[in-house]
């Protein structure tokens, strides 16, 4: 018994000396370490790095840089953005809120504004995927003053649209991809931007996937053996034809058209050409600045595909399709 006794008491002893000496090479092995080198100077440094930056930034965007501060039509600036819920509605679809609001209008000063549009709404309408966030941007950048939406987009929010969810005349334009009598007679002027369905159901596809500007995996294609993207690709053809010649015919109110394609080509031209139809008057130091600073941060980057997710059915009914479109809307291609 006594031999058992101190078998065992040996072997506890072994096993406690091990323990003690693995924590002891811990401890000297942290101590020899620089201390400097996990100090929060030294990994800020490590996350400036072109590798550490691209993990740090993941899902963030840049700041924009604005021309001007940008303000609400009566100077006065966009309160602190609250802090959104912890369950978010803009992905993947959008989410209209309802188009009445109970706050006042704003008195208007004619100095800044045409008297004649105080207490008018005008929509910035476009079918998803067509730019919209692009050219709000830039009337933004060009006037210092604030666009709104009939959405609340928390990520917009953060990232230079602090207006998201204002619909009213203390906006420049309202931001809808809605359509319908009752949304139509919401406003008394609208832009329209129009762009060619086969990238707009493509930027649809990918910011329903991977936000403002970011990509659909190629999964997403080949999902249930393709027919998920050809029913997706249907489906948002109808829509971009309803919403577009909706617009274009049923609205009462003066219209402009914009086409995207030229938009992209003729940004000065078409960018004065809706300040114009805006009665906005143009600051041209403002509307260098913002010539400058045209890019922005909402052009999503163009991608190399391995494959064309486009058939050549879909593209035939496509094309098909933005012909006759375009020609209603009065642009004849030959």
């Amino acid at each position: 018994m006594a031999l058992r006794g101190w078998r065992l008491f040996g072997v506890v002893g072994t096993i406690v000396a091990y323990v003690v000496g693995i924590l002891l090479l811990s401890i000297l092995s942290i101590q020899n370490h620089n201390p400097q080198r996990y100090s929060s100077s030294r990994l800020s440094e490590r996350l400036s790095t072109p590798h550490g930056k691209e993990v740090s930034t993941v899902g963030r965007r840049q700041p924009i840089r604005w021309c001007r501060e940008l303000r609400y039509i009566d100077g006065s600036l966009p309160p602190p953005i609250a802090r959104p819920p912890r369950i978010l509605h803009t992905l993947p679809g959008h989410r209209p809120f309802v188009l009445t609001t109970k706050a006042p209008e704003p008195t208007v000063s004619a100095q800044t504004f045409d008297k004649h549009l105080s207490g008018k709404v005008v929509a910035l309408a476009s079918f998803p995927g067509s730019g919209n966030t692009w050219l709000r941007y830039l009337l933004q950048q060009a006037t210092g003053i604030l666009t709104g939406s009939v959405y609340k987009d928390y990520g917009l929010m953060k990232s230079g649209f602090p207006a998201e969810n204002v619909k009213n005349s203390s906006v420049l334009v309202v931001k809808t991809h809605e359509r319908g009598p009752k949304v139509w007679s919401y406003f008394n002027r609208a832009i329209l931007l129009v762009r060619d369905p086969l990238k707009a159901i493509l930027a649809e596809f990918n910011r329903q996937s991977g936000g403002h500007v970011g990509f659909a995996s190629p999964d997403r294609y080949k999902r249930t053996k393709g027919k998920y993207w050809e029913q997706f690709v249907r489906k948002q053809l109808m829509a971009w034809e309803l919403m577009n010649v909706g617009w274009a015919k049923n609205f009462t109110g003066p219209i402009k058209i914009i086409f995207y394609d030229k938009l992209v080509d003729d940004v000065e031209g078409t960018l004065r050409d809706v300040l114009h139809f805006l009665k906005w008057p143009i600051d041209e130091n403002l509307f260098s600045c913002a010539m400058s600073r045209k890019e922005g941060i909402y052009q999503r980057k163009k991608r190399l595909m391995s494959f064309d997710p486009f058939t050549m059915e879909m593209k035939q009914q496509l094309e098909e399709k933005r012909l006759e479109i375009f020609a209603i809307l009065g642009r004849n291609e030959t």
